[in-house]
């Protein structure tokens, strides 16, 4: 599908709309300039705000949501599991979600993900039973109707076929890093063939990536910013991005993607660049 505006949506397994872009909070610092900026890309058209425990400024997110004068079941909001609490087992992590809805001042979430899995590198041989167990808290969650819907984050092809055998719910979305120069191809095939919706997290990149000039010459082609095309190319592949900014013109700049098509032969070319301007976190070597 061909989105054609910010309140174009994609749907989840469940049958749960979510909005085509979401704002990201990554590196966004819990205080005042969180809860403007949040109100901003609002007043901008976004509906979908993702935050995270590991963020720190879930109680900034919920204090914008309160004020932004747009009703809370019109806002997709979601945040995520830490690390710390979903190593301590199934009643850390039910805890942990209370915690999250605390934070934000609501009583239920749109999207709660497991922020990163448990790995062989750093737990041996456990990892495989922690992510289940991870698994199930959450679907116990999402029966008792607490999150619309639940996923992962940074799980690759091989976390995904361990949790899938014993999922009661199959994770509707997986959220990965994926710009230019960094598809993750194999994860995002799986997701696609098991109806997993792939969300991208840093679809911009670092620096490297929007300073690159053979992106730029592709986005001067259609009188773009290089952050727009990144943005037009990952909904253009039927990923979710998330932008981020805490520049108030770039908020609205990366909502200003609907009104042109990236060829295919763009996107072809786009595809091909070697690895750049990737983040160097890798869900196989974490140990955070």
């Amino acid at each position: 599908m061909l989105m054609k505006s910010l309140s174009d949506v994609f749907t989840l397994a469940n049958g749960v709309s979510i909005p085509c872009v979401g704002f990201g909070t990554w590196q966004v610092p819990d205080e005042a300039s969180t809860v403007s900026v949040i109100k901003y890309a609002v007043n901008a058209g976004y509906r979908h705000i993702d935050t995270a425990a590991a963020y720190y400024n879930e109680k900034s997110v919920g204090k914008a949501v309160r004020e932004c004068g747009v009703p809370r079941d019109q806002l997709f909001i979601t945040s995520k599991l830490w690390n710390d609490d979903r190593n301590l087992g199934y009643d850390q992590i039910l805890k942990a979600f209370a915690l999250t809805l605390e934070n934000l001042g609501t009583d239920y979430l749109d999207l709660y993900l497991i922020h990163w899995p448990a790995n062989e590198k750093q737990f041996g041989d456990k990892w495989k039973a922690m992510n289940t167990e991870a698994w199930k808290a959450l679907e116990k969650l999402y029966g008792d109707k607490k999150i619309r819907s639940i996923g992962v984050s940074n799980f690759l092809v091989k976390h995904l076929e361990a949790l899938l055998p014993t999922a009661t719910v199959k994770p509707m979305v997986d959220q990965i890093e994926f710009h230019p120069g960094f598809m993750q191809n194999e994860t995002f095939e799986f997701c696609k063939q098991n109806g997993i919706q792939v969300e991208a997290w840093s679809p911009l990149g670092s620096g490297k990536v929007l300073s690159d000039q053979r992106l730029k010459a592709i986005a001067d082609k259609y009188g773009k910013t290089v952050a727009q095309l990144c943005v037009r190319w990952v909904l253009q592949h039927g990923v979710l991005p998330l932008p981020r900014s805490v520049t108030e013109s770039r908020v609205a700049e990366n909502t200003a993607v609907f009104d042109f098509e990236i060829s295919a032969a763009d996107v072809q070319s786009i595809d091909a660049l070697p690895f750049f301007g990737g983040s160097g976190f890798y869900p196989e070597e974490a140990t955070f």
